[in-house]
């Protein structure tokens, strides 16, 4: 089954969740639960932790249902350590998620902010030789990949020509304001990478990193224009792969839920099944 938007968080175990979108209570192993809610996941566990066990994937192979999608990061010391030099270790990263290659959205590429013009060639061997069978979506931080110029050009034009997709990171709300003292937001700004935002859809699975405020109604008014975005893709057959953070990502499952709800307004889409608080609050 193919959803027309697949919704996720850059997590699904969060104990700050507990008690709103997971049971008070909720077991250990939250994936289930959080797959329940949410069609997909950033699974930004991979990207520190490097290739999972055999006995983790089994695991999240049981509890994700057949229309999830797992969009997992490869390995930081493949992209970061070893700059796409070895790729036998990217493969040994896709071999170890076998069992979930039918549930697997854009698996992330994010190069770090010093990968620029000169190593697309590393880029371009490493998407040459990418599986046909599963997707891949680049996300690139270095200044020179958002100056519209030779470097862009030439990086979209990899791009389009693997299908592969140009991770969209959208860092407006966090910047909109200062941080004013609120910790969550002072490491939100200093973590992510100040970017310019740029709406494009090399493949046709395009992602967005939507990187939230902790003031809901500056996210409500960034996310206005993505909806007609959005409902465009869909539109044209694309399947846009949507992904919400909060400052200290606390409200992050509520903000997504927020921002899916106003997507439905323009364009149609299966609503959300509730969270565990508002199942306990029909107990009354």
């Amino acid at each position: 089954m193919t959803l027309p938007l697949y919704l996720g968080l850059p997590m699904w175990a969060n104990q700050d969740w507990l008690g709103s979108l997971y049971p008070r209570h909720a077991k250990t192993a939250l994936l289930s639960d959080y797959a329940a809610v949410f069609s997909s996941v950033e699974g930004n566990t991979t990207f520190y932790s490097g290739i999972p066990k055999p006995e983790t994937v089994a695991a999240w192979a049981r509890q994700a249902p057949s229309h999830f999608r797992f969009c997992f990061k490869l390995p930081a010391s493949v992209t970061h350590d070893q700059r796409l030099t070895r790729l036998e270790d990217a493969w040994a990263f896709l071999a170890a998620l076998e069992p979930l290659h039918d549930r697997l959205g854009p698996t992330m590429v994010q190069l770090p902010r010093d990968f620029g013009p000169q190593e697309l060639p590393q880029l371009e061997a490493l998407l040459n030789a990418w599986p046909d069978h599963l997707p891949c979506a680049v996300e690139v931080r270095h200044p020179e990949f958002f100056h519209k110029g030779a470097a862009e050009t030439a990086l979209n034009r990899l791009l389009i020509t693997y299908s592969v997709n140009r991770v969209m990171l959208d860092v407006r709300p966090v910047f909109s304001t200062s941080a004013n003292g609120h910790i969550g937001l002072a490491k939100a700004q200093q973590e992510k990478p100040k970017l310019p935002l740029h709406v494009l859809s090399t493949a046709n699975s395009p992602v967005i990193r939507f990187i939230g405020h902790i003031d809901k109604t500056i996210n409500s008014r960034y996310f206005e224009a993505w909806t007609l975005r959005l409902k465009l893709w869909i539109n044209q057959g694309k399947t846009p792969f949507l992904f919400v953070h909060t400052a200290d990502n606390r409200e992050s499952p509520h903000m997504a839920r927020l921002l899916y709800n106003a997507l439905g307004e323009v364009t149609p889409l299966t609503p959300l099944n509730p969270f565990a608080e508002d199942k306990q609050h029909l107990l009354f």
